[in-house]
């Protein structure tokens, strides 16, 4: 094909005073005096003084693109990657390659809300799947698509078990839930009026008994139980929801959802609501995040439910299809009903648990449970055999387990850190916790005892 022009061509540049910053100073003038403000530093007034970054960065001057790519080379290379031995929330899983791949297509990646589902079948069934998996693990019969993390989940589910009740705002949360997700709750709820109490614990589970005297109060809308908890003790839940609903009250279970392929789902505990953290399906683990939220629900409380529920259909043809049943974002309803601003950046994470799901299945959610118990359990009888540790709990255990030790562990870690190794994560007074995932051999397990026991 050739290219006629009738016209010569003329290219023209246009100089730009602010190439990088689409505002000018007096469209920046204009906004602070619209909002009663004088500068842009006073709209960081609340953030404390001492952790605010007043000195100059630490950037190069212009780059070619050859320059950069090795400037951010040269500076990933600082970060020093370890075996990883942690856990509490965050584990280190196998990752499959062919995620990336599929996560990163360009009509998956650049998707906004399906706001319009004759164009967006693809995301609304990705989310579907996702629902119909996720509730496959809780047994509960809806799931939402999707929240920010585990912590903000089981925030939100507190939300749902007050709003659930009438005239009741306290909430019972088990002293065995995860420290910081019971941290988040406590921040949500301050501001909405509800009131937090803590169930103690009792041989590292929760004290049901205690929980029992505390329902009696009568102004309880609803019980947060973790399943494993912070010591990772499988705890026994057997009477539970029983004596929960006894009271009006609703039952909430915060669970891995890696760990209920092979653990009694929270169904079968009686539970209404499970919420919890999506990060061990896989997710890598990246300074923090990002992770999924997710949260299921029995048909009773589908209604208080935040984000979003994704149903099936047909079409006029009698083609099957996919629209958005349940939508609780304030651009659909009248505000002060809305219970939920969850965006776009979540249902990639949900795209992320499908397709994780999707690969392993059940018997490879199956194996890569029984390969981190195997682990976890060698571990544990290496470290009690050295008679530098001994048992904390006689309680059973998956993954994760605590041990007692009179070693100074931070002292410890520091040692194994410069080995290459993320050794165990303090929970309490001589209390360090181990977790072990699919991931771990048995050389690594070896090593990082030897290194451990070292004087």
């Amino acid at each position: 094909m050739t290219l006629c022009l009738t016209q010569p061509l003329t290219l023209s540049f246009v100089k730009m005073s602010n190439r990088y910053i689409p505002h000018t100073p007096e469209d920046i003038r204009h906004m602070l005096d619209r909002i009663g403000v004088s500068s842009v530093d006073d709209l960081y007034a609340d953030v404390p003084a001492e952790v605010i970054f007043r000195g100059e960065y630490d950037l190069p001057e212009g780059l070619s693109e050859i320059e950069l790519r090795e400037w951010f080379k040269n500076l990933g290379a600082r970060n020093k990657s370890l075996v990883i031995f942690g856990g509490q929330g965050a584990y280190d899983h196998y990752s499959p390659s062919v995620i990336p791949h599929l996560l990163e297509r360009s009509e998956f990646y650049t998707a906004y809300t399906p706001y319009q589902p004759e164009i967006s079948q693809g995301t609304l069934q990705y989310i579907f799947e996702y629902q119909s998996m996720i509730s496959e693990l809780t047994g509960l019969e809806a799931t939402n698509a999707s929240m920010y993390d585990g912590a903000t989940a089981t925030a939100e589910a507190a939300f749902m078990m007050v709003a659930s009740a009438r005239n009741k705002n306290a909430v019972l949360v088990s002293a065995t839930l995860a420290p910081r997700v019971a941290e988040v709750v406590r921040t949500y709820a301050g501001f909405h009026g509800i009131e937090i109490r803590e169930i103690p614990e009792k041989d590292g589970v929760t004290d049901i008994e205690a929980m029992r005297g505390m329902l009696a109060a009568g102004d309880v809308a609803g019980v947060i139980l973790p399943q494993p908890n912070k010591y990772g003790i499988i705890e026994d839940f057997t009477g539970v929801a029983e004596a929960v609903h006894e009271q009006k009250a609703l039952i909430t279970i915060n669970a891995d959802p890696s760990a209920l392929a092979v653990l009694r789902s929270p169904a079968e505990w009686g539970a209404d609501i499970a919420c919890g953290d999506g990060q061990s399906l896989g997710m890598p683990l990246s300074f923090g995040g990002p992770y999924l939220g997710f949260m299921s629900c029995g048909k009773a409380q589908l209604r208080k439910m935040p984000g979003r529920v994704v149903g099936a259909t047909v079409d006029a043809a009698g083609n099957r299809c996919y629209v958005l049943t349940l939508q609780a974002r304030e651009q659909h309803i009248r505000r002060e009903k809305a219970t939920s601003n969850i965006c776009s950046n979540q249902s990639l994470m949900a795209l992320y648990a499908t397709i994780y799901m999707a690969l392993m299945g059940e018997s490879g959610l199956r194996e890569v449970n029984r390969l981190s118990a195997d682990g976890a359990h060698y571990l544990y009888r290496k470290l009690i055999e050295s008679g530098k540790f001994t048992p904390a709990f006689d309680k059973p255990f998956l993954k994760e387990f605590t041990v007692r030790t009179n070693l100074d562990i931070d002292m410890v870690n520091r040692r194994l850190a410069e080995a290459g190794i993320m050794g165990g994560l303090k929970v309490g007074e001589g209390l360090v916790a181990f977790a072990v995932t699919e991931k771990r051999t048995k050389e690594e397990i070896d090593r990082l005892v030897t290194l451990m026991l070292e004087d």
